[in-house]
């Protein structure tokens, strides 16, 4: 068993603590079809990144204003669709023991979005959460990430980040902090420990609040 300690936790959404795979292929298939590109390609690097930069990474001499144009759009189709959005294996009771302590949703998605497939997996959405609307850069770039250490009041070194994707771990540990990676994606970009599901984490409360996590292999 690893141990980690941290002052406080912040979480990616899609992949960490909501499984919101069915819809992200519905609706990146649907994309990748209308620009010509292989699915299976796309498919592979969506995960992580706000839409718009996701294109640029596939299509990097477009308009920048046809990628938001398009990113508006997109936003709107998986604000729409739930269907199949689902709590990640053990996020119910992870979301529950994490309720008064510090922590924070750092999320790709925007606000409308978050809230739609937060509350599609019926868990609770931290009172502090960065989302798309809230950075000028998206991850890998660690904005997010140092915004919600500094919302929560706590050094970069006393946070330590949940992610599932490549964009994520690397914003992340850009941002000087330690990465648990959740899910079949994370293991491959090294981050502190990895896990397949947080039905594998234990949260403990230490004395003066500091939090201890209890990761199983």
């Amino acid at each position: 068993m690893t141990t980690l300690t941290a002052r406080a936790l912040l979480l990616d959404m899609d992949g960490t603590i909501v499984n919101s795979d069915a819809v992200v292929e519905r609706c990146w298939r649907a994309w990748a079809e209308e620009q010509g590109l292989d699915a299976a390609e796309v498919l592979k690097v969506v995960h992580g990144r706000q839409g718009y930069a996701t294109m640029a990474v596939l299509l990097p001499d477009r308009p920048m204003e046809l990628n938001h144009a398009d990113n508006r759009r997109m936003l709107a189709a998986e604000t729409a669709d739930v269907t199949g959005v689902v709590p990640i294996a053990g996020a119910v009771g992870f979301m529950a023991a994490l309720a008064g302590l510090p922590h924070a949703l750092v999320t790709s998605a925007d606000r409308g979005l978050a809230e739609a497939r937060m509350g599609a997996a019926d868990l609770p959405m931290p009172d502090v959460r960065v989302t798309a609307e809230s950075v000028g850069a998206s991850k890998p770039d660690p904005e997010g990430f140092l915004k919600g250490a500094a919302h929560l009041g706590f050094a970069p070194e006393d946070c330590i980040v949940f992610e599932d994707s490549e964009a994520g771990i690397t914003a992340g540990k850009a941002a000087g902090m330690r990465v648990v990676g959740i899910g079949p994606r994370a293991a491959a970009h090294a981050p502190d420990v990895a896990v397949a599901d947080l039905t594998r984490v234990r949260v403990e409360t230490l004395p003066g609040g500091g939090i201890t996590l209890h990761f199983e292999g």
